[in-house]
């Protein structure tokens, strides 16, 4: 294999992201079935000729309009080598394939995938943490201005990456005619539509076919765990709010899985194994879900809580299980009623809530309907498009 370097034009990145250079290519090493690349750090990073083949970003292999791949793997033989690889005089590597065909790579799109183990554990490191709450949330509770959100990019970005982190934000100064909830939700993305509305209000009704809408006290709950993907965002917006009690209650649901990981890990494991059934039902649909009450990534963390007494099925369980599964079910609940986990506001008129509904358990306490008027509107945005607006203006700042 010809290691020579030689003037080429930088190659194309089929992405919308731009990679810094944070080291240059130093030498290549032809292997078997891999080229080892040494970096200007040190650093060394074999890449498989048909990974290398597999994002080869040329406008053969990925269309330059969608930026999707064309190129299938299969296609290409499993023995695969190239004929020649060299580094350019721009600092790009390229690859001459023995079919004539010519691949080349940024550098810096190279270390962003590279997957040797040094360059797995930084990326992993770098991936945005859950800020799990301390008894000190309730006063450095991330709250953002209104009109600063609708008007100001950097300051979406700001929210976007609080709820992400944090999991509760307030926004005030919103004005309190109906249908203004709508506007701030469209900043991140559509809105998720459920069989209560594309917006829903959330008053006390003598027909209600959820406990959210009476007046009676609402445990902690997230909300639609009756369904395959619950709402990844919940927004809920205080039009009026004269009524005697009705606040709101938090807990992060996130922190307390944490705990029983460190504290319990009998009970943690069995919340991550053993499945639950949510049912949601009212006189014209029924919705059911089976899943466990604490879900993992692939590295390991804490994702998603699934959780809300008032709609769980009887447990059903192998019957040597039943007694672990209650044990970690009542702990979990338990831990949600101590002060550390907590944040407990009022919402006046103008203000909003938004959490995300897959980690922050919320609740309400009863009201008195007859002290005065209670009225707020509420809608969901799925957490996938919260992940997808942060990447989108991280990318264009």
């Amino acid at each position: 294999m010809n290691l020579a370097q030689g003037p080429l034009e930088s190659p194309d990145i089929a992405d919308y992201r731009r990679y810094p250079v944070s080291a240059g290519l130093n030498a290549l090493r032809p292997r078997a079935d891999h080229l080892e690349v040494e970096w200007s750090d040190t650093r060394i990073s074999p890449f498989h000729y048909l990974w290398l083949r597999d994002n080869c970003p040329c406008a053969q292999c990925v269309y330059t309009v969608t930026r999707e791949q064309v190129l299938e793997i299969v296609d290409v033989p499993a023995d695969l080598q190239p004929r020649q690889a060299r580094i350019e005089a721009d600092g790009a590597l390229r690859v001459d394939w023995p079919d004539g065909h010519v691949s080349r790579y940024h550098p810096g799109w190279l270390r962003a995938h590279a997957y040797d183990d040094l360059s797995r554990e930084e990326r992993l490191r770098e991936r945005p943490r859950s800020r799990l709450w301390a008894t000190g949330l309730n006063e450095h509770l991330p709250v953002f201005d209104y009109a600063a959100v609708m008007k100001d990019d950097r300051t979406l970005l700001d929210w976007l990456r609080a709820l992400r982190d944090t999991g509760l934000t307030q926004v005030q100064g919103m004005p309190t005619e109906p249908g203004t909830l709508q506007h701030i939700a469209r900043r991140i993305a559509f809105i998720r539509e459920s069989n209560f509305g594309v917006l829903f209000n959330v008053q006390s009704r003598a027909d209600a076919d959820s406990n959210a809408y009476t007046a009676f006290n609402l445990p902690l709950h997230t909300d639609l765990p009756t369904r395959e993907l619950q709402p990844g965002l919940q927004f809920l917006h205080c039009l009026v709010n004269d009524a005697v009690g009705g606040d709101s209650l938090f807990v992060d649901g996130f922190a307390i899985a944490e705990a029983l990981r460190r504290e319990a890990p009998e009970d943690f494991r069995t919340l991550c194994e053993l499945p639950v059934e949510f049912r949601n039902k009212d006189r014209h649909s029924d919705y059911r879900c089976l899943a466990p009450i604490i879900a993992l990534d692939a590295h390991g963390a804490v994702t998603e809580i699934r959780i809300a007494n008032f709609l769980r099925g009887p447990f059903n369980a192998p019957a040597r299980q039943m007694p672990a599964l209650y044990r970690a079910y009542r702990h979990f609940i338990a831990l949600t009623r101590e002060p550390r986990f907590r944040v407990e506001r009022r919402l006046e008129a103008g203000q909003m809530w938004c959490f995300d509904n897959r980690r922050t358990l919320h609740a309400r306490h009863a009201f008195d309907p007859s002290s005065g008027a209670r009225h707020f509107q509420g809608c969901y945005v799925d957490r996938d498009e919260l992940l997808s607006r942060i990447r989108v203006l991280e990318r264009e700042r």
